[in-house]
């Protein structure tokens, strides 16, 4: 099994949409018990809270389901958890690295690594454009899991 741990600021845009349109991807595509996917936060801003209306918003336009999902805390303990920790931009990486001390097993990503538009993932909470930052964790979920297959 895959374990993958998506990562943003606060956990309740980029991660957690990318958490579930990554699990609607395993899904469609019959893989559901080959992953186990989650999302974390590298602040302690939105700790308990649920994701954004906005976010919940666009998942629910394509038929995606958040319910349930509240903000945690990526822990140290996290990086051993599991296979993979796909961080949504640079700021994120940066603070992945700190808080699991290191990437001593390569396991510290960015999403937009697996597509053709390297870079960060756009955040909706500055941009209030939720239908770019859509797209780019589509994208970069489409070529993680094309990556993993």
């Amino acid at each position: 099994m895959t374990r993958i741990l998506f990562v943003c600021h606060g956990n309740i845009c980029r991660s957690p949409m990318a958490e579930f349109v990554m699990k609607d991807l395993v899904k469609k595509a019959g893989l559901e018990a080959q992953f186990h996917i989650e999302s974390a936060a590298t602040s302690t801003e939105e700790l308990g809270n649920p994701v954004y209306p906005p976010a919940r918003r666009k998942l629910a336009e394509h038929g995606i389901d958040c319910a349930g999902k509240t903000a945690r805390q990526l822990k140290n303990s996290d990086y051993d958890a599991f296979d993979l920790l796909i961080g949504m931009d640079r700021a994120n990486l940066r603070n992945m690295h700190r808080i699991c001390g290191g990437d001593f097993a390569g396991k510290l990503h960015l999403l937009m690594d697996y597509t053709d538009h390297l870079g960060d993932v756009a955040d909706p909470w500055y941009t209030d454009d939720f239908e770019v930052t859509w797209r780019d964790v589509l994208a970069g979920c489409q070529g993680l899991l094309k990556h993993l297959q």
